[in-house]
């Protein structure tokens, strides 16, 4: 007996998950975003985020759906959408809900007639036709001026959905109406008319919404002044094939390809991240990093895009355009944070989801109740108006993505890129500050930090003959006492016979004698004065036939302002550690530069034990946050509760961490905490309210103790309050 095994493998395939960003019209609250997020959650494998205040979506799908069935997808709901190109990221937002010169239009239009209509009805005038004017005045107000309204109500109703626009229509049409119909019937100077509470309501709404709209643009100034950094135009230089000669062509900046020669003069905004092939400038890189002081670079340094040169003519080379500039994964990390929610705005998306139903059930309850307790349909149609109207949940739906937009545009203006809404709520809890030592408190670049010469020798030839024999070496260390001979403007010596020692140093011949640098065991004499020295860093030893002459200690210099960030950090009431793998003479030495205390001082720790650290710190109860910059960080920054990586670091420990500070100085890390809680604190004070207003102001309309008119005026304040709340943020950090 024997059986058949079909030789070929079961076919799997495997539906690759792909993310698209889009621009969305025609929201206006937080049930709108909320509905098309359920809209395109209907579909197998997409996830969506919609933000109301940056008006964008970013939607991960498999690949078997299409990005045009998405974009159908949302515009079958009533709205437009549209994708975000990676160019279009490095150019500001254009695309508003409603546009604000039409908002700006209707409002004033239906605030001049509302004005008249409320002088009509409110004053002593008796006269027959009375009413039909105010039907006249109130028509235009109710039928052009609160359009938008309408359309957006009657969008949603026929995909059987309801919004804030919805309660506004609805609240509006049904005084209108109620109004019209009790003139027709002939109810005389006896009836009572809703016109006025109309027309009132629209200019009320119409005002919020353009306030609201020009506060948003606000918000967005903050990236929008970001993204104006990036270089409009180009000089770049062409070789003419016959004549070969160099000539200068102007190009848009999206023309410009990687290989490309672009000028650069004195004044000029760097227009992509490039290698300097010629010339030597200082470069101003305050609009996007936060660096106080000019860069100083020359041929073989690289620049950024949107950094200004502030003298000398520079030559570039483009190592990276468009999208892929360093410049343009800023912008990307800060839409990535506004585009994102946060646990409490996740939270009033549910809320504002069967909030607009319920509301409408309460208004419509409140009617029949009134009208059976009253007796008078009037009556309760006034109440059941206010109801609608007082309760749009406006305030709601921008509470948390209105100071996400200001807090995390604020932060990328001051080099702090927070990378999504939850990162807010990680940053209030930490309780324990980890930092590594190399290229977070120190430069990360060998200095010479001390300089001895024995007795009756000048330390300046002892730096001479030193750098002559590390010039013909690339060793870091040699490279330091190199680059501190040029800073004092010495002469380099020429050497020959240049011999490496692996491990232990270097000599070479200066003239006719034999040059040794390296350790104190390469001599046969080392003087009691320099043998006895002491220094944090590591100390070579510089001299000739077999005696030590001098030694120069180099070591990681610390930063000029970690001292003054750590000590804000532990004001804070943050427990400060500093992980290095160090020795630790060197690494306590250090920690007391700065003002960390001994015992949180971790020295000897190989770039694989820094996980371990933070896992057992974790394990000791503490909420921790880890600081580094190189690869052997990442694990660590991706274990801590909160990561922040230098912008100076590895691409590894940027994408790996929370928060990525581009200026590469510790002060960024209690600025990034400082404007992590203060937005934070701005969105709760925001929600509170936000729902505070609701909870009180519907039963107070359900009770009949609101005017119409007034709940009109409170909804939209209550929206433009919650955004200028959120326009504060942009005071934090100050220069």
């Amino acid at each position: 007996m024997s059986t058949t095994t079909d030789p070929r493998p079961e076919a799997v395939t495997e539906d690759a998950e792909r993310s698209v960003d889009l621009a969305i019209t025609g929201m206006t609250c937080a049930s709108c975003s909320a509905r098309i997020e359920r809209t395109l959650g209907k579909i197998d494998g997409v996830d969506a985020t919609v933000n109301l205040a940056t008006e964008k979506a970013k939607v991960s799908h498999p690949e078997s759906v299409s990005v045009e069935d998405l974009i159908t997808s949302i515009e079958s709901t009533g709205y437009g959408a549209s994708v975000i190109e990676p160019e279009a990221r490095l150019a500001p937002p254009t695309h508003t809900p409603i546009a604000r010169r039409d908002l700006q239009r209707r409002a004033i239009v239906a605030s001049i007639l509302a004005l008249v209509v409320a002088v009509l009805a409110m004053g002593p005038w008796t006269f027959a036709a009375n009413p039909w004017v105010q039907w006249v005045i109130t028509t235009p107000v109710v039928l052009w001026a609160a359009w938008p309204f309408h359309r957006a109500a009657y969008l949603n109703a026929r995909h059987l959905a309801s919004t804030m626009d919805t309660l506004v229509s609805l609240g509006v049409s049904a005084a209108y109406l109620w109004s019209f119909v009790t003139l027709l019937t002939g109810a005389g100077e006896s009836g009572h008319y809703y016109f006025e509470t109309s027309a009132v309501i629209t200019a009320f709404l119409l005002i919020g919404r353009w306030l609201e709209a020009r506060s948003k643009d606000e918000g967005r100034s903050a990236l929008t002044e970001l993204m104006d950094l990036g270089s409009k135009g180009v000089a770049v230089q062409r070789i003419d094939s016959r004549t070969r000669a160099t000539t200068e062509v102007i190009l848009p900046l999206d023309e410009l390809q990687v290989g490309d020669h672009f000028i650069v003069r004195p004044g000029e905004k760097v227009a992509t991240d490039g290698l300097v092939v010629d010339g030597s400038s200082s470069i101003d890189t305050s609009l996007v990093t936060g660096e106080s002081l000019p860069v100083d670079v020359r041929t073989g340094d690289t620049v950024d895009a949107g950094t200004v040169n502030t003298s000398g003519r520079l030559v570039v080379e483009a190592t990276a355009v468009g999208a892929d500039t360093t410049f343009a994964s800023i912008v990307r990390l800060v839409e990535q944070a506004q585009t994102g929610k946060a646990d409490v705005q996740r939270l009033a998306d549910r809320v504002s989801a069967v909030f607009v139903p319920a509301v409408l059930v309460i208004a419509l309850l409140t009617f029949v109740g009134w009208w059976i307790g009253s007796g008078s349909a009037t009556t309760a149609i006034g109440v059941a108006v206010t109801v609608l109207i007082i309760a749009c949940p406006c305030a709601l739906g921008l509470a948390t993505p209105m100071a996400l937009l200001v807090g995390t545009s604020r932060g990328a203006q001051r080099g702090i890129l927070i990378k999504g809404p939850q990162v807010l709520e990680d940053t209030r809890r930490i309780d324990t500050l980890v930092l590594d030592k190399t290229g977070t408190i120190t430069t990360g670049v060998a200095q010479v930090v001390d300089l001895a010469a024995a007795p009756g020798l000048h330390p300046a030839a002892v730096l001479t003959a030193a750098a002559a024999v590390e010039s013909g070496s690339e060793h870091p260390i040699a490279r330091a006492i190199v680059r501190r001979a040029q800073e004092k403007g010495i002469r380099v010596p020429t050497i020959r016979d240049f011999e490496s020692l692996p491990g232990s140093g270097a000599v070479a011949t200066i003239k006719s004698t034999r040059v040794t640098v390296g350790r104190s065991d390469l001599f046969d004499e080392v003087p009691a004065e320099l043998a006895t020295l002491e220094r944090p860093g590591t100390t070579v030893f510089v001299g000739w036939d077999g005696i030590a002459r001098g030694t120069l200690t180099v070591a990681d210099e610390v930063r000029e302002t970690s001292g003054d960030a750590i000590r804000a950090l532990r004001a804070e009431g943050l427990q400060v550690w500093l992980l290095s793998g160090d020795a630790e003479h060197n690494a306590t030495s250090i920690a007391a530069t700065v003002g960390i205390e001994p015992e949180h001082v971790i020295s000897d720790v190989r770039p694989q034990d820094k996980h371990d650290v933070i896992e057992r710190l974790q394990e000791e109860g503490r909420v921790v946050a880890m600081v580094g910059d190189g690869v052997n960080d990442a694990a660590a920054i991706v274990r801590a509760d909160l990561g922040m990586a230098m912008g100076t670091g590895t691409d590894v420990a940027m994408e790996s961490a929370d928060i990525v500070l581009v200026h590469a100085d510790l002060e960024s890390v209690p600025r990034a905490i400082e404007l992590s809680r203060e937005t934070l604190t701005v969105i709760k004070q925001n929600l509170g309210w936000a729902f505070g207003y609701n909870i009180a102001a519907i039963p107070l309309a359900m009770a009949g103790l609101l005017n119409p008119m007034v709940a009109g005026g409170a909804m939209a304040l209550s929206s433009v309050l919650v955004v200028l709340n959120s326009l504060r943020l942009r005071r934090v950090l100050p220069d």
